[in-house]
């Protein structure tokens, strides 16, 4: 046999021939410490020589970073998509449902203007129950798959409309009132869980992120204000998209001013409802059935790619382990959570700005854009006031930003008083109708009042992610927050010959008078309840795992048990000491007296145990 020779393995011929080596050694010997096989091992899993561990993790962080602003955005574009096509289809249905002619022709003892005030009622009435079942879907879903839930049904919506029926539309109708509520508790907690991730992400090398301690007092406050101006920069603007339909489609089969506002006497202040006595045939000719479903298809296509962005491009807001944890935690306990956020006295105070809110957007619609603009300037400009109000929206979030610099109280009390001024120039002004000349102070007087919306929206969930900064999930306060914007809706669609200007002025003067109060209170330091997430409590299935009552287990175990159970209270007690502060906790009374209730029943059913052993050994030996 030749002998075989390569660079690293070098063989002697006595070898290669069948001879035993040298020294007597079963094992063949290589020369060099280059030839050891060892070595090579070593060489071949050790790490490269031009790699360099700091570079790497700053690469990775920099992705999970990436990602982090990639689920913002997918989150914003995602809800923006939504509601553009809600809004969108929405308006158009009721202009053409509205039209006499349209409803004999099209569909003859339908009775659609019946449907049309059941589905109303369906979207405005049902989120009043959304705070008994908010946290439960959001329990069982998680944040991301509420997201597309909601979608879904919101594209579920845009499908029935190809064939519009009591059966199709109002089913509909009353399920995007259940998922209204949950899908904007799932939108502001997942956009301030990424500003929480993403600090996480860029201080990843500080010693209290490493060790998953609790962080600085406001350290997230920069990036919960610029995520949650990100994403309603990109939201308001689905009241520009939502015109779309309008200007493209529907616009050239509207009657002019003159013929729809011909019965019209009085607008603005000296009105009575929204428009008195419009005119009944809005259409002066009716569209065609292909072309309306074309229409449909495209928003259709827009609510599909709305659900396949928050299926792809957003990704989990928690770890799978925390989902657990939040699911292993009780039904009960997650009922509760919100009522048990409602004890502190800051969401209490906050309440008004909630309804206050969902006031001043109804306001714009039916007050400022209806009463005001159509009934002056006629249904053809309704797209472009309601696209000024979307892009003043949209814009003046950006301002929100100036948190970073001013107090936070600045951005709420500016725009309630926007709003403030502009409801009283409301109340003393009336235009008249069929007067086109009005239209460009009714575009500044939407422009502002956009400006107004922003300032309110982006403060107040900016506002509740720096109040609530130290909680790892927000859902249960955003649930409180949309329902009572939800309770807000549904007085206004109850009661709609309620003065909308009195109420938004009266209700502007008392969220401005609590918010103040509440800040002056936690100035002052003022201790608040804040209600802990249970503990989850994972049990295991199966007969071997049980527990309860175990007779093979002996004393020593029980003692040992017990043991743990006094260390692990001692540490619960140790915590409970640690995380309380002046400024940002409440009372831990309850807690502590648990936990030493627990303690004191271990103490007693101890002692009777001792009790007990020793009058059975005293009964033995007699």
């Amino acid at each position: 046999m030749a002998a075989v020779i390569t660079e690293d393995n070098v063989y002697s011929e006595a070898e290669v021939n069948g001879a035993p080596p040298a020294d007597g050694d079963d094992q063949v010997q290589l020369r060099g410490p280059e030839g050891n096989i060892q070595g090579q091992v070593e060489e071949f899993l050790g790490p490269h020589p031009d790699y360099d561990e700091e570079e790497e993790e700053r690469k990775y962080y920099r992705r999970k970073r990436l990602g982090v602003v990639k689920n913002v955005v997918g989150a914003s574009c995602g809800g923006m998509i939504v509601y553009s096509v809600y809004m969108g289809l929405l308006q158009m249905q009721l202009i053409l449902h509205y039209d006499e002619t349209y409803r004999e022709v099209k569909y003859g003892t339908l009775g659609l203007e019946d449907i049309d005030n059941k589905m109303l009622m369906g979207i405005n009435v049902t989120p009043i129950v959304g705070l008994l079942y908010t946290p439960v879907l959001i329990r069982f879903l998680g944040t991301k798959w509420m997201m597309f839930l909601a979608s879904g049904i919101y594209a579920l919506f845009v499908s029935t409309n190809y064939w519009e029926r009591y059966y199709t539309l109002v089913p509909s109708a009353v399920a995007i009132g259940v998922v209204i509520v949950p899908l904007w508790a799932s939108l502001g907690n997942y956009i301030t869980r990424m500003a929480q991730q993403y600090y996480e992400y860029v201080n990843y090398k500080d010693e209290h992120v490493q060790e998953q301690k609790k962080p600085p007092k406001g350290a997230f406050h920069p990036y919960i204000i610029i995520f949650q101006s990100v994403f309603y920069i990109v939201f308001h603007l689905s009241f520009v998209f939502a015109e779309f339909p309008m200007v493209l489609f529907l616009n050239y089969y509207l009657n002019d001013y003159k013929h729809t506002l011909f019965k019209v006497t009085q607008c603005g202040a000296s009105g009575k409802g929204v428009i008195e006595n419009l005119n009944k045939t809005v259409l002066h000719s009716l569209p065609r059935s292909l072309l309306l479903i074309e229409v449909e298809s495209v928003l259709m296509g827009a609510a599909f790619l709305a659900m396949l962005i928050f299926l792809v491009l957003c990704g989990a807001a928690y770890r799978p382990t925390e989902e657990i944890d939040l699911r292993s935690i009780g039904w009960g306990n997650i009922f509760q959570l919100p009522f048990k956020h409602l004890r502190d006295y800051r969401l209490r105070l906050l309440c008004p700005f909630f309804v206050y809110s969902g006031f001043e957007m109804l306001f714009a619609v039916q007050g400022l854009i209806l009463s005001f603009g159509v009934c002056s300037v006629g249904m053809e400009k309704l797209w472009l006031l309601v696209m000024v109000y979307g892009l003043s929206s949209s814009i003046c979030s950006g301002l929100a930003l100036t948190m970073l610099r001013l107090p936070r109280q600045i951005i709420l009390l500016v725009g309630a008083f926007v709003h403030f001024v502009l409801i009283i120039t409301l109340m003393c002004w009336s235009p008249q109708p069929r007067e086109p000349s009005y239209l460009p102070y009714l575009l500044v007087l939407s422009a502002l009042w956009g400006l107004g919306t922003a300032l309110n929206k982006t403060g107040l969930s900016t506002l509740l992610g720096m109040l609530y900064e130290d909680k790892e999930r927000l859902d249960f306060v955003f649930t409180i927050y949309h329902w009572w914007q939800a309770i807000a809706i549904f007085i206004v669609y109850l009661w709609s010959a309620l003065p909308m200007r009195v109420n938004s002025f009266l209700l502007s003067i008392l969220a401005c008078l609590c918010y103040v109060q509440m800040e002056r209170r936690l100035a002052k330091k003022i201790p608040f309840r804040l209600p802990r997430i249970p503990r989850p409590r994972h049990k295991v299935k199966g007969y071997r795992y049980l527990e309860e009552e175990n007779s093979d287990e002996s004393d020593t175990d029980l003692s040992d048990v017990d043991d743990d159970e006094k260390d692990e209270d001692e540490r619960g007690l140790v915590e409970e000491d640690r995380n309380t502060d002046d400024d940002s906790q409440g009372s831990p009374g309850p807690e502590r007296s648990r936990v030493r209730d627990r303690r004191r029943k271990h103490d007693n059913a101890a002692y009777e145990q001792a009790g007990e052993r020793e009058d059975y050994v005293q009964h033995m030996r007699d």
